[in-house]
């Protein structure tokens, strides 16, 4: 089994072009790879998915806690003989900033994942090995089994690494040089997502093929190979759905939902049928729906411009539909919603509130939830981890549930609940608990709309 997670000393080291070559390098050799991400982004699992036309799965260990991190890592690996997981931001960079709580280092210390470390030398050489050496100090063990040179021409490569490699005592596997052909575009949420991207493959096969040139994959492939993972399932067993339709919102506005977030749905009993605010005209017949996160705001003009839909979603919201929408899906319910050009839409309409874009990130990163009281799918008092990450906020803002930082105590409220709806910024991990609650909510509606009384 091939294992590699990948990893940097900052953001903007290049780990996804990266991690995206090495799927794709080890497709043309023959393997059967997977993907992962560590933490909670939506977008990178995007590209993972474009270069090998599978689901790829966050490993988050602030979200989902150890136990349920590695039955998702052995599931995902199965059926697979190579694995690629993705790392976020810098190696040690955790909760906070402060610690390494739900960092890279400490998901590949819980799953034992050996590292390779993509550094940029730009404006640096001798100096780079006093920083990679500082990186293994820091932690025993650093996990760290080799160095691949980013942004480097083949050049550089060859008078750099001798000296990396001597001063570290980490092998240099190779370098990829600058491509401006295959580069991807950024904006206020990150990376464009690959579907936005019309060349999305020629770019990775771009970035492949040049792996392949100027990366010793031989020697990569020996020092990350290991024993396969044992084939441990996840412990539950899939429920029959017994009826249960959940229309899930899927298209280019909505695009944010974890495969697991899917796929623990299926396990309490609930079949995702996917619909687009955008384009359809009518909700799919459902017990439930879930309105997950996006770029609501990238394509106001268009969904303000499908009325019968927004009539719909309205409809089922106001008349006790379960109904779940996190961030982009929450904007999504309420009154109007500014675009990036700073033009009000109306929206659904099933909530108060207005979106604007704050021009900043309002919010970023983990939190605990606190639930004022109880609602459709929180008991009162109920804490829980969540993430947020948006411009956009809403006036008025709620006030269902209160946050707090895990390091710096910060506190706000905000959201939205009731015994059928959660409606907050906060992105969520539906646990067992959490997606069997909402399934016994869909039983209730279910039971009373055939009963004439919903």
């Amino acid at each position: 089994m091939i294992k590699i997670l990948v990893a940097a000393p900052a953001s903007g080291s290049g780990k996804t072009a990266v991690s995206c070559a090495l799927l794709a390098a080890l497709k043309k050799r023959g393997y059967h790879p997977c993907a992962c991400k560590c933490g909670p982004d939506y977008i990178d699992p995007m590209f993972h998915q474009a270069a090998l036309d599978v689901e790829s799965r966050n490993l988050d260990l602030f979200l989902a806690g150890e136990r349920e991190t590695a039955a998702s890592f052995r599931s995902c690996c199965q059926g697979h003989d190579a694995v690629v997981c993705e790392g976020v931001m810098g190696y040690y960079d955790g909760l906070g900033g402060v610690t390494a709580q739900g960092s890279t280092y400490d998901l590949a210390d819980t799953l034992e994942l050996p590292v390779l470390l993509v550094v940029r030398p730009k404006g640096a050489s001798l100096t780079l090995a006093a920083q990679i050496k500082g990186l293994c100090a820091f932690r025993s063990p650093h996990r760290i089994k080799g160095l691949l040179l980013n942004d480097c021409s083949p050049m550089l490569c060859g008078t750099l690494g001798p000296m990396l490699e001597r001063e570290t005592g980490l092998p240099v596997l190779g370098c990829l040089p600058p491509m401006a052909e295959a580069a991807f575009q950024s904006r206020h949420l990150g990376l464009y997502t690959a579907a936005e991207i019309v060349d999305i493959r020629e770019r990775i096969d771009h970035l492949a093929a040049q792996l392949e040139k100027s990366m010793d994959m031989k020697r990569l492939l020996e020092l990350f190979s290991f024993p396969a993972e044992e084939s441990i399932p996840f412990p539950r067993e899939k429920k029959k759905t017994d009826g249960l339709r959940l229309a899930v919102a899927r298209d280019r506005a909505f695009c944010f939902c974890y495969a697991q977030t899917l796929e623990n749905f299926e396990k309490a009993g609930i079949a995702p049928v996917f619909f687009s605010p955008l384009e359809d005209k009518g909700l799919p017949a459902a017990e439930g729906l879930y309105l997950p996160g996006g770029y609501p705001e990238l394509y106001a003009r268009e969904l303000a411009g499908n009325r019968p839909m927004r009539r719909a979603v309205q409809e089922a919201v106001l008349s006790g539909m379960p109904t779940v929408a996190e961030c982009g899906g929450y904007l999504y319910l309420c009154e109007k919603l500014e675009d990036s050009e700073g033009l009000l839409w109306p929206m659904a309409a099933a909530l108060p509130g207005t979106g604007r874009n704050q021009k900043r990130l309002v919010r970023f990163g983990y939190a605990h939830l606190t639930a004022a009281e109880d609602s459709l799918l929180f008991q009162k008092g109920e804490r829980a981890p969540i993430h947020e990450f948006h411009y956009w906020d809403t006036e008025p803002g709620g006030g269902a549930f209160s946050m707090e930082k895990p390091v710096t105590g910060r506190q706000w409220q905000g959201g939205f609940a009731s015994p059928s709806l959660y409606a907050a910024f906060g992105h969520l991990y539906f646990d067992e608990t959490r997606a069997g609650r909402l399934a016994a909510a869909m039983t209730h509606w279910k039971e009373e709309k055939g009963n004439g009384r919903a």
